[in-house]
């Protein structure tokens, strides 16, 4: 076996194991705090007897995934000063703080709204524009859109992809978040994605011998062990529930997989249920809004109107894994084509 997929797999295992043990350390330390959800009364009714659950569980998969990073990437970074992986890193971190703040002010609170959506705008953006131009200036990112599947590109100028890239990650970051309103559901749609990324970057290497790549298959299956992990006690009944922090690193973590990659159109196939539980939400507010009040889905976004039209929990999580599943499948293949073999 190639030493580059013993690296991935002992990155995923590593991340199971440190996510999997903290949770049993995290869950009762966040219960004394008294760091409970507070669930939205204009929610599913049934959903408020998860009222005070733990919030901000994500912890668990993001410090697996931090470990296991610098444990399993400290030559590439600290002496061959491979910095993408550290760039990603430091990247979805900042989301993740962006989440904290918010919980800690509804945890405060004890209420289920914490940072203005203006707040959490502004600082989204901030991190968004600064990840890009420094994946600029270490020549990780061109401003060339790859397309998959055609193999041609679209050649933008430095503003424009400026632009593009911010809009896409700002959007993707908070369509993870939206995705996350059911147990196991982010985590586990999630899943699929990373080990996406994880075989890309690992075929970009092997084909391309593309710099940066190594450290990243190791990032992403650091990432799918950590989720993993975290899903032991998120699936349903949850124990915990990730809140903005683990959704917000998410979104972060898989933008900066899809940039590192050079590969951001690859987004669409791969989140589309990120994408498609954004819309379903969309939709419904614009509908509501021209309508005075009446509604195409049974409550937004998707998973929920799916819940109300008696779909339990673990089918929606079963079914929408498995749909991101078969995206990220065909994605793979429409992704080969960027790193030719040499």
């Amino acid at each position: 076996m190639d030493p580059i997929l013993v690296k991935m797999l002992a990155a995923a295992v590593l991340g199971f194991a440190i996510s999997a043990a903290l949770g049993k350390v995290l869950i009762p330390a966040l219960r004394r705090l008294k760091a409970g959800q507070s669930i939205k009364e204009d929610g599913p009714t049934w959903h408020m007897a998860k009222q005070g659950t733990p919030t901000m569980g994500g912890l668990m998969f993001i410090a697996a995934t931090v470990i296991a990073v610098l444990v399993l990437n400290a030559r590439s970074i600290f002496v061959e000063g491979d910095w993408t992986c550290l760039f990603v890193l430091f990247f979805a971190l900042v989301f993740g703080l962006i989440g904290f703040l918010d919980d800690y002010a509804k945890v405060k609170k004890k209420e289920n709204t914490g940072l203005t959506a203006s707040q959490k705008f502004l600082l989204q953006l901030a991190a968004a524009i600064l990840f890009i131009v420094l994946l600029r200036k270490f020549g990780i990112l061109s401003p060339n859109l790859y397309v998959p599947f055609f193999g041609g590109e679209w050649k933008l100028p430095w503003v424009v992809y400026m632009i593009f890239a911010a809009l896409v990650i700002t959007g993707c970051v908070n369509a993870v978040n939206i995705t996350d309103g059911i147990d196991g559901l982010a985590a586990g749609v999630t899943l699929p994605v990373c080990a996406f990324f994880a075989a890309s970057f690992a075929y970009a290497y092997l084909n391309w011998n593309r710099p940066g790549s190594a450290a990243m298959t190791v990032f992403s299956a650091a990432l799918f062990g950590g989720l993993v992990g975290f899903l032991v006690y998120n699936f349903h009944p949850a124990k915990v529930f990730m809140g903005d922090t683990g959704s917000l690193f998410l979104g972060g973590a898989v933008c900066g997989m899809a940039f590192a990659l050079d590969l951001p159109l690859i987004l669409v196939l791969v989140g589309i249920i990120y994408i498609v539980e954004t819309l379903s939400d969309i939709i419904q507010v614009t509908y509501f809004k021209a309508t005075h009040g009446k509604r195409i889905f049974r409550m937004a976004p998707l998973h929920h109107h799916l819940e109300m039209g008696g779909w339990s929990e673990a089918k929606l999580v079963f079914v929408f894994t498995g749909i991101t599943l078969v995206c990220c499948v065909l994605a793979f293949f429409g992704a080969a084509g960027r790193f030719p073999a040499m």
